[in-house]
């Protein structure tokens, strides 16, 4: 099947620059973290408890969850440009909701709105999916992950800074900024690579068994809730971690933090290097290997008495690796089950893994304590990768013995 490739960029008759795409991927995982270094002193502005502050996370993935299993749908039916900038709108509306709010129950009201920025996480992957074929899939896709970290690798050190000098609100407000001028250039630049419109959504509803009776698309699905989990689990218990553990400082936190999401740069930019060569299979394994090894690296330095903030983060770091060789092949499968629903697949594969991930990072705010210490949190972040590793085993198995 032929497909467009050519590409002019700001001219929104033709395909979007890669570089759009990664913007439209990082603003989401921008709007996740650059606030994390403000969420102790959140909890004290608003006078709440930080099991309740931490539902900005939790929810907020909660809603992301649910908005996929609309998105992908919606866009099959109208259009990937469409959606990507109506959600942009009620971003803005929420983000000034955020900062204009009084209490937190306004608070988390807004901050569940801002969900909507999801859309250019999951069209990112449905539009390269629109574009290129199964295994280049899964190199471009390793490429965008790889450009959408490197935007939060920086955010938490920036929100650190940001509220040490002014407080919270200054993270919103450049959020708000950045959000402007993303969707002005996606405005310019996003054509449409929908080139299938679904007739209707009666008629997609009635293709979905076709979809969720493939082993394949579940397992895929599961891969990619265990392997991100360890990640949303460290989200979730870090923060609290960080500051009754190991005593950081907003900034020093956001610094830690930007550092380790090295690991998932260099992880994505080996799915973009290699799995055009090897394959998406090999690469899930041996990035389920390096995960899992990182995380239990990590358990034993604090067995031996030699665990540190350093030596914590350093192992996340090795984790970051795995997950980014991980997630862009396991999402490439999950879209090549079934390629006439890519929009549909990376709708409801994204809302099962951060429904996945909204359970994670609440179970790690909820099970992190200043008397145990890291342990909880590592040893669930082990739980994960473990469980990501057997159930990429499961796919090779099924696709050795019974294929679809």
């Amino acid at each position: 099947m032929t497909k467009p490739i050519k590409v002019i960029y700001l001219n929104s008759s033709t395909p979007p620059h890669i570089i759009t795409l990664v913007s439209l991927a990082g603003m989401s995982a921008l709007s996740m973290n650059i606030f994390l270094p403000s969420l102790p002193g959140m909890t004290a502005y608003f006078d709440t408890s930080y099991a309740i502050m931490n539902l900005s996370i939790s929810m907020y993935l909660a809603v992301t969850a649910v908005l996929q299993l609309f998105i992908g749908p919606i866009s099959d039916r109208v259009g990937r440009r469409p959606v990507v900038l109506i959600s942009f709108s009620i971003f803005f509306i929420a983000t000034i909701g955020c900062l204009v709010s009084t209490s937190i129950e306004i608070f988390l009201f807004f901050r569940m709105l801002q969900a909507f920025i999801v859309t250019g996480m999951v069209l990112s992957r449905a539009i390269v999916r629109d574009i290129v074929e199964n295994e280049k899939a899964a190199s471009m896709i390793g490429y965008v992950t790889m450009g959408m970290a490197i935007v939060p690798m920086f955010a938490p050190a920036i929100g650190g800074f940001l509220n040490d000098l002014f407080g919270w609100k200054a993270n919103f407000s450049m959020l708000l900024i950045i959000g402007v001028v993303i969707a002005i250039f996606a405005f310019f630049d996003l054509g449409e690579t929908n080139k299938n419109i679904a007739q209707g959504f009666s008629k997609q509803f009635k293709e979905y068994p076709e979809l969720f009776k493939s082993k394949r698309f579940w397992a895929y699905c599961f891969t990619t809730v265990f392997a991100s989990g360890s990640f949303f689990a460290f989200i979730g218990g870090a923060p609290f971690v960080s500051t009754n553990s190991f005593e950081l400082s907003s900034s020093t936190f956001g610094i830690y933090f930007g550092v380790t999401t090295l690991g998932y740069v260099m992880g994505s930019f080996i799915s973009g290097k290699f799995s055009e060569k090897f394959g998406i299979h090999f690469m899930l394994l041996q990035g389920s290997w390096i995960t899992s090894l990182g995380l239990i690296l990590s358990l034993i330095l604090f067995w031996l008495g030699l665990g540190s903030a350093t030596s914590f983060f350093g192992c996340m770091i090795l984790a970051g690796i795995g997950n980014g060789m991980v997630l862009p092949n396991a999402n490439a499968g999950l879209l090549s089950v079934r390629p006439s629903l890519a929009g549909s697949a990376s709708g409801i594969g994204g809302a099962i893994m951060l429904g996945g991930g909204a359970f994670f990072a609440y179970l790690a705010g909820l099970i992190s304590t200043h008397e145990a210490g890291p342990y909880p949190l590592i040893y669930l972040m082990i739980f994960t990768a473990i469980s990501a590793l057997l159930i990429v085993k499961y796919i090779i198995f099924l696709e050795r013995r019974i294929g679809n």
